[in-house]
């Protein structure tokens, strides 16, 4: 671990929230999707539906700002995969620090590389989304983001800072390049006349998109991994 995660980790190890009460809502936060997709998907169906008199535009971004956080989380999936391991905080004996994570213990954690954090691609991803759609909103959205998503995964040791730092910085800019007009128009402008000449499996599909964001395709590759074990 370099000196900037360690400053960190250690500074919120031993400076940080000493109450009992405080450490438990951190872990319900860290651990319940209410506390992240289920914030910020139902921001972009709000945007999607409210009247604008950009309405294309928007419905194109929001598009965009899905399809980027769709490639943010494989991407940050893939990258754990191919890049070389790095053990999470939590499970390092070598930092010799007290985290705050009882009860957030998951053997498939110990196997998954730390770096970068797929949480912080996806939700900053989105975020960054709604903000180039709506500054008021969209920094609100960052602004939330990175306190209730990011800072907790810290905390808890369930990532170092720099996997969440790069985690955002990777999740922002594929956002920014898939809301350039030049890829937007080419990427979106389709699916979105298909969603309009076809609104009622367009809106179905949508849903259930949706709800995988949310839940981040967890169930579906615990799914995946049981009928593989099963074979």
């Amino acid at each position: 671990m370099n000196s900037f995660d360690t400053a960190i980790q250690i500074f919120l190890t031993h400076n940080a929230f000493r109450s009992a009460a405080m450490n438990h809502a951190i872990r319900v936060i860290a651990g319940q999707v209410i506390f992240k997709g289920l914030v910020l998907i139902p921001v972009l169906w709000w945007m999607w539906f409210k009247p604008d008199a950009r309405g294309e535009w928007k419905r194109e971004m929001i598009i965009a700002t899905v399809a980027s956080g769709l490639l943010s989380l494989a991407s940050g999936r893939l990258l754990a995969l191919f890049l070389p391991f790095r053990q999470r905080p939590l499970y390092n004996p070598e930092l010799r620090l007290d985290f705050a994570s009882a009860g957030l213990h998951d053997a498939v954690l110990r196997t998954w590389s730390s770096f970068p954090s797929d949480h912080a691609m996806l939700w900053m991803s989105i975020a960054t989304g709604i903000f180039l759609v709506s500054r008021r909103v969209g920094a609100l959205a960052l602004l939330y983001t990175a306190i209730f998503i990011c800072l907790p995964r810290v905390y808890l040791g369930l990532h170092y800072p720099t996997d969440v730092l790069a985690g955002a910085a990777i999740g922002v800019t594929i956002t920014w390049i898939a809301t350039r007009d030049f890829v937007r128009t080419r990427l979106a402008g389709p699916i979105l006349r298909w969603m309009n000449d076809y609104p009622g499996p367009a809106y179905m599909l949508a849903f259930v998109l949706s709800f995988e964001l949310v839940t981040q395709f967890d169930e579906l590759f615990l799914f995946v991994r049981a009928g593989l074990k099963a074979l």
